[in-house]
């Protein structure tokens, strides 16, 4: 056991070298030797921790002469040239969305799959329980506040001042989730026929909001380091944009995370621009090896609207989220008053509770670990029964971009894929001017063992035939 965790940080300590660029495609890492002397291990763990980083296409060994740093398999297929950039459109969802979350299939290739073992929810329900015991008749005749339960959004404040950013209670609003929060968001600073600018590709959530809220959209080109700003920099002198939706954190479906230079240079625009930004941040800590710096945190004019919940990171079920809308707070406020009016006290509470007593800081920490080793076994089966497909190598969140050739069509496949027992999150569903019709979003919130691997193995061969 202790040799398997040896290897295993071994494995996660050159990881993180490699994706720092510490060693260029095409380098040569130092020998097996000089590894064993630098971190005191024995040539066993060493080789194996090389052998898991070939196996993840990380590496690749040459014979006589060691192991040299790969190519990386990772391709956005967005718009690479300002040429390219679009025109603002109303948005139309595809009915192929509402088919796939019939299913509840939106994040699992293989829904029937076996059931993970979630250790913390025992936690979290016996808090509730607890709630509902002592305090269920008092929150059963009244009402929640309009922020909120205060309890809880004191502990969010502490979990963010963790990571740099600083708020007060007051600055915060309880919401029914994230895509709630993204609503409240849109409300409050667009009116109908009003261009919001998003990522390309983008959220599928977000174009149902944009669509609903009769929006236009304009789709940026992004890639790893998130939205061009160049490209929005275009938009921005050609088009009355009014507000702009990023996920700097892990965005789906690609993984990019937006460095702190770009999120200035974002910043620098809006105020230039007057433009709103709502920052998608559910995925935010999800980071395997650290938490991206929030935009909120370098916001200095009170003009990026924070949105995110527990819904990724602890449960789908308890559809609570928060939002930090800076100088549209009140308008918030009194628009959440009107589409929700209140949300549930006793799962604030137990909530409260989860993270006030160290819950939810610990299964983080493992939490973490879990899915980068789901991201692994995932990379892994790509690798071994998908060898042509080119993907993103995200280095957190729950999902990675599969691209394949142009002229596969896996808005088609989705029907026949079904009679498989698969289903997939097409390409299309993350853009409303119907590309990526060649892409897949994959995810590892699930282990790839058993039927689910099964599942992408018989989707590579479909795919490959």
């Amino acid at each position: 056991m202790a040799l398997d965790f040896r290897y295993q940080q071994l494995t996660q300590q050159l990881q993180r070298l490699l994706a720092q660029g510490h060693w260029q495609a095409g380098e040569r890492l130092p020998s097996i030797r000089v590894l064993c002397k630098q971190y005191q291990l024995s040539l066993a763990t060493v080789q194996h921790a090389l052998h898991q980083l070939e196996a993840l296409g990380l590496l690749e060994a040459r014979a006589r002469s060691g192991y040299y740093v790969r190519q990386q398999k990772v391709a956005m297929a967005t718009a690479s040239t300002m040429s390219d950039l679009g025109r603002p459109a109303p948005v139309s969802v595809p009915e192929l969305f509402f088919d796939i979350m019939n299913r509840s299939a939106a994040f699992d290739i293989q829904p029937e799959g076996p059931a993970v073992n979630l250790p913390h929810l025992t936690l979290l329900h016996r808090l509730l329980s607890r709630t509902l015991r002592e305090q269920g008749a008092r929150y059963a005749l009244h009402y929640d506040e309009p922020l909120g339960l205060a309890a809880l959004r004191e502990q969010l404040v502490l979990h963010y001042r963790h990571y740099g950013l600083r708020l007060n209670k007051s600055e915060l609003c309880i919401t029914a989730g994230c895509q709630h929060a993204l609503f409240l968001a849109l409300q409050a600073v667009c009116k109908p026929g009003d261009i919001v600018a998003v990522e390309h590709p983008a959220f599928y959530g977000v174009l149902q909001l944009l669509q609903q809220l009769q929006l236009q959209v304009l789709e940026i080109p992004a890639g790893q380091d998130g939205m061009d700003i160049t490209a929005l920099q275009q938009a921005l002198s050609n088009w009355p944009i009014k507000a702009c939706m990023v996920t700097p954190a892990y965005a789906t479906p690609t993984g990019a995370c937006m460095p702190p230079a770009r999120q200035q240079q974002l910043l620098a625009l809006a105020s230039t621009y007057d433009l709103a930004i709502i920052e998608d941040d559910i995925y935010g800590d999800l980071g395997f090896y650290q938490r991206p710096t929030l935009l909120k945190s370098l916001d200095t004019e009170q003009r990026v609207i924070l949105c995110s919940s527990f819904s990724k990171s602890l449960s789908r079920d308890l559809r609570i989220g928060w939002i930090a809308a800076g100088r549209w707070q009140q308008q918030v406020a009194r628009l959440k008053l009107v589409s929700q009016l209140a949300g549930s006290q006793s799962v604030q509470q137990a909530l409260t509770l989860f993270l006030a007593q160290g819950h939810y800081k610990r299964h983080l920490q493992h939490y973490r670990i879990q899915l980068q080793h789901q991201r692994d076994q995932l990379l892994t089966a790509l690798q071994r029964y998908w060898p042509t497909a080119h993907y993103t190598v995200p280095h957190g969140g729950l999902a990675l971009w599969l691209v394949l050739p142009t002229g596969f069509n896996c808005t088609e496949a989705y029907r026949h894929c079904l009679q498989q027992g698969i289903v997939l999150t097409p390409g299309e569903l993350f853009s409303s001017s119907g590309q990526f019709q060649h892409c897949l979003r994959l995810s590892f919130t699930n282990p790839m063992l058993g039927s689910r691997l099964a599942a992408l193995q018989t989707l590579a061969h479909l795919f490959s035939r």
